[in-house]
């Protein structure tokens, strides 16, 4: 069997965020090297840090919350499509990757925005515009996979393209790391922590090679 290659990115604090989201930060707050008898954290975050799950709830009033996620819509066979554009990922190159409904799909950039994680926020990451969102509602895929924090864009449409995939029950994974992940057919696990009545929540994703293309 292939091994697993985990697509997850660390938590580790000063890692970037959302503007105006609640950073990730670790209080030790017993500690054995202070002569507790025990290690005991407490963290705070946004449910949307690092790699994480929308569910539909994030932009759709009454949609289910994370915690009604089907564990299948985040297990199972995926492709990895690398996309060439550095502005955006484009209508041509998702259309001639003919989504199928129920696949699942993580889109690999260009310049692979998972490398800025250890630096400040970047606005300009490559991300889905609404018309590849409209097309890919249409065709109804279990989940799409992006290798930076949104799906959609900091600014312009990046809220129309989250209300078209997540109201067509697609369940996005943002913040995956894919750098060094070739293209191609994989098995994936990508699991969100189940957080009753929740918009969203950190996510544990890794992929095994099933077969080159």
């Amino acid at each position: 069997m292939n091994p697993w290659i985990d697509i997850t990115v660390p938590l580790s604090p000063g890692m970037a965020h959302w503007p105006g989201d609640r950073p990730y930060e670790v209080d030790r707050v017993e500690d054995m090297s202070r002569g507790a008898v025990m290690n005991l954290s407490a963290i705070s975050l946004s449910a949307h840090t690092g790699t994480h799950m929308d569910a539909p709830l994030h932009f759709v009033a009454e949609g289910p919350a994370i915690d009604r996620m089907p564990l299948d819509a985040g297990i199972g066979p995926a492709r990895v499509v690398a996309i060439r554009n550095p502005a955006r990922i484009a209508l041509d190159e998702v259309g001639s990757c003919d989504v199928q409904p129920g696949e699942r799909i993580l889109f690999k950039t260009v310049n692979s925005n998972s490398e800025w994680w250890s630096e400040p926020f970047q606005e300009r990451f490559v991300a889905i515009p609404a018309d590849v969102a409209a097309h890919l509602a249409a065709r109804r895929p279990a989940l799409i996979g992006v290798d930076y924090l949104s799906a959609g864009a900091f600014q312009g449409d990046g809220v129309e393209t989250h209300q078209l995939l997540l109201g067509a029950g697609i369940w996005l994974v943002e913040g995956l790391a894919l750098t060094h992940v070739d293209p191609g057919r994989y098995e994936l696990v990508c699991v969100p922590l189940s957080m009753a009545g929740v918009e969203g929540a950190p996510a544990r994703a890794a992929i095994r090679r099933v077969q080159a293309d």
